[in-house]
């Protein structure tokens, strides 16, 4: 325990502030938004077992209602477990959209009632984070998109401060809504195309959460194997490590976390979450950029595997193809 609260000294006594209201938020196209915030944000106060249910028939009614995120979701399925049947594929397409659901309410309290979930979590491998930090290194984490939202980074700050690299919302209400809850949870935001502030951050020996599983195209990346499917891999972290200090390069760690107990709470049980973060990377990143990248995603893919329909299938995660194939092509 000792170690862990000398961590929690590293946090930045000047944490991230918070965006101010705009009056423009009143405007009628902002209407359906607060609509939306009325009827969600009073539900966080119910027991999470019937959060839990809410959050799972919620999941369920977008499944059969939105076809094609119910598409990319049996595409990439499909792709990456060729071994299933259409049945056991389509349960888990469905059960994705149910943790989504849940997830919904998972991050809710993770912003706004975060001291529910104190008792309900386990850690294994923070010895990691510790480590690195006594050696004075910045800590790269590499993350994933999970159905719990943003309570995988509430569950994170329950041990370390964490700055978070993410890419703003287009909405200017939900983009002022979700990063001012989120300072309750991560010491600093970043911007994704903010490297001067995440350079200097690094520089500073923060603990930076970095999330390379989504498909931006090759331009930032390079052709990887992610569940035996070629998918264009994010590679950025690669320079991110070395660009502040060459001699003492962050160290480089994986995060995952997820429910272990089933949304439906059977006899009473309160939800438990594990959150675990690896060993980290040797030799990396070594100089053949499309090895690491292998590398990254062979790692992200074994912490998914712990139970894969907590991870975010319904992003079109193999849409850029150099051979001109679209696997989304009828979705």
């Amino acid at each position: 325990m000792p170690m862990v609260s000398q961590i929690h000294k590293t946090r930045q006594s000047s944490q991230t502030t918070k965006k101010p209201f705009q009056w423009q938020f009143l405007l009628p196209k902002y209407w359906g938004i607060w609509l939306i915030f009325l009827v969600f944000l009073p539900l966080i106060y119910l027991p999470l077992k019937y959060q839990f249910k809410i959050g799972k028939n919620l999941g369920k009614l977008i499944f059969k209602t939105v076809k094609r995120r119910q598409n990319d979701t049996l595409v990439n399925l499909k792709l990456a477990f060729p071994q299933k049947t259409d049945e056991e594929r389509y349960q888990m397409a469905e059960q994705v959209f149910i943790n989504a659901g849940v997830g919904l309410f998972e991050s809710l309290c993770a912003w706004f009632r975060p001291d529910i979930f104190t008792r309900q979590v386990t850690v294994s491998g923070l010895q990691h984070v510790i480590n690195a930090q006594n050696l004075n290194q910045s800590v790269m984490l590499l993350g994933a998109h999970y159905t719990m939202l943003d309570l995988g980074g509430r569950l994170a700050s329950m041990f370390i401060p964490v700055d978070i690299v993410y890419r703003p919302q287009n909405n200017a209400l939900l983009e002022w809504f979700i990063y001012n809850a989120r300072t309750r949870i991560f010491n600093e935001q970043i911007a994704h195309q903010d490297m001067r502030k995440l350079t200097k951050n690094i520089k500073n020996k923060h603990i930076i959460w970095y999330t390379p599983d989504q498909d931006f195209g090759l331009k930032q990346g390079v052709m990887a194997d992610f569940f035996g499917v070629s998918a264009a891999t994010l590679t950025a972290q690669r320079r991110l490590i070395r660009l502040a200090d060459k001699q003492n390069p962050s160290a480089v760690i994986a995060i995952h976390f997820y429910r272990e107990t089933p949304v439906d709470m059977p006899n009473g049980r309160r939800p438990h979450y594990h959150i675990q973060f690896t060993p980290m990377l040797d030799n990396y990143p070594s100089d053949d950029e499309i090895a690491d990248a292998n590398r990254v995603n062979a790692l992200l893919e074994r912490l998914i595997r712990t139970d894969p329909t907590q991870y975010m299938w319904f992003h079109r995660r193999f849409k850029t193809q150099p051979t001109g194939i679209n696997y989304y092509q009828s979705s």
